[in-house]
């Protein structure tokens, strides 16, 4: 039960946080979002403050926005029964379209037609009379209420996506990818300062009985190794197991004056390495561990980069994970403690938010290409060549899915 509940908060947060960043540019770019959902599934509660419904679903995972476009228009097909609430000037400003049992005061209409794009009408016959068709004006910030009972702002054409200007759509496709990084480096960060500062060069502790115990003294500074310039504490392990056992030169400043020692290291079977029993004393400070946390976060999105290359080179079902990959990958984290969760969700946000940015259609990089195209010859690729691309991504990368998840689950519970 705990590694579920960290799954679905891992989850929802990477994916919330991408798709926030979707919605706030969007606004801010003068897009219409429809709805802002959190979870999936049936709906649970809703409320409207502004233009935008704000929802939340029965299934706890993730969430999504719904940018007013093609494929968000509000429709209404003739014959359906609506009821229309006016204001002083006559004109609709909302529409109750889902036929239910309680539906909103107002004037009951069997729709004949209805354009909420361009026109703003809609026109029917009213309270059962069909000797007289009437026409009504519909507010631009109108809502419709459709059959699963969620209240929406209707989608002129103005306000749609496809109307913004191209650059206001390249920034709101690679809005949610970047918020996943940002999410990432302040994780990353945050896991930095919650574990002990980074390791210096300063000997902080000497074991007993080990090959340094009578070499070297804790606030040694090592200096060099072998002649080499030593400036992490990396390097001195790097350095101590690489010399396979040999002696090394060890240059230590002590008490203001270096000093030339001699280690032998010894091979350690636990830790499969060589060692000479030392702890390195921890730099504590705000800006080591502030440093820390950023330099980190570069390390991850360069080993992502270059994973992503390798995938590419070499393709293989095994370099991915799906959702049930990363429930498992959850669940060792949380077994691991808080510091080890806080890395393990800042380098999967960063991760989600850097494969988004692929060039393949049914992906946010696959929707900056087409944009991108866009901006460059200077007028809207045709609707139908964009509804034939996207269909070939969403095809592709549900077929994908499935593999994935298929071979995930033999992986983790199979195998």
């Amino acid at each position: 039960m705990k590694s579920i509940l960290a799954f679905i908060i891992v989850f929802g947060l990477v994916v919330f946080v991408h798709e926030f960043g979707h919605f706030f540019v969007a606004k801010k770019a003068g897009i219409l979002v429809r709805e802002f959902s959190i979870g999936m599934g049936p709906k649970l509660i809703q409320w409207r403050p502004g233009q935008t419904t704000y929802t939340i679903r029965w299934l706890p995972l993730g969430g999504y926005v719904r940018l007013a476009g093609p494929d968000e228009q509000s429709e209404i097909d003739p014959g359906t029964a609506v009821v229309l609430e006016l204001n002083e000037a006559g004109i609709v400003t909302r529409i109750d379209a889902s036929e239910s049992d309680l539906p909103i005061e107002g004037r009951p209409l069997r729709v004949t037609k209805a354009d909420l794009v361009d026109d703003l009408t809609i026109a029917g016959y009213e309270n059962g009379d069909e000797s007289q068709l009437v026409t009504y004006k519909v507010d631009h910030d109108a809502t419709m209420i459709d059959d699963t009972g969620t209240e929406l702002q209707i989608a002129p054409r103005d306000v749609q996506l496809p109307a913004a200007k191209p650059w206001k759509k390249l920034a709101t496709s690679f809005a949610g990818p970047f918020m996943n990084v940002v999410l990432g480096f302040v994780v990353l960060t945050i896991y930095s300062f919650a574990s002990v500062g980074p390791a210096t060069t300063t000997v902080g502790q000497v074991a007993a009985n080990s090959p340094a115990q009578h070499v070297l003294q804790k606030g040694d500074q090592i200096v060099a190794i072998n002649g080499r310039k030593i400036s992490t504490f990396d390097q001195v392990s790097q350095a101590i197991d690489s010399s396979k056992g040999k002696t090394l030169t060890v240059k230590v400043k002590r008490q203001g004056s270096e000093k030339s020692v001699q280690l032998t290291p010894k091979y350690s079977k636990k830790t499969k390495s060589y060692l000479v029993g030392i702890v390195a004393k921890a730099d504590n400070s705000f800006s080591a561990k502030l440093k820390r946390g950023w330099d980190l976060s570069w390390q991850v999105t360069g080993m992502i980069f270059q994973a992503l290359g390798n995938l590419f080179k070499h393709f293989s079902l095994n370099k991915l994970s799906g959702p049930v990959g990363i429930y498992s990958e959850t669940s060792k984290a949380t077994s691991m403690g808080l510091t080890y969760m806080l890395a393990f969700v800042g380098m999967l946000s960063i991760n989600l938010g850097i494969v988004n940015l692929i060039p393949i259609p049914g992906l946010d990089g696959g929707k900056l290409f087409l944009e991108l195209i866009e901006l460059l010859r200077g007028k809207p690729i045709p609707e139908e060549h964009e509804t034939v691309v996207d269909l070939i991504g969403v095809v592709f990368l549900l077929i994908l899915i499935i593999a994935v998840t298929g071979n995930d689950i033999y992986r983790y519970f199979i195998k």
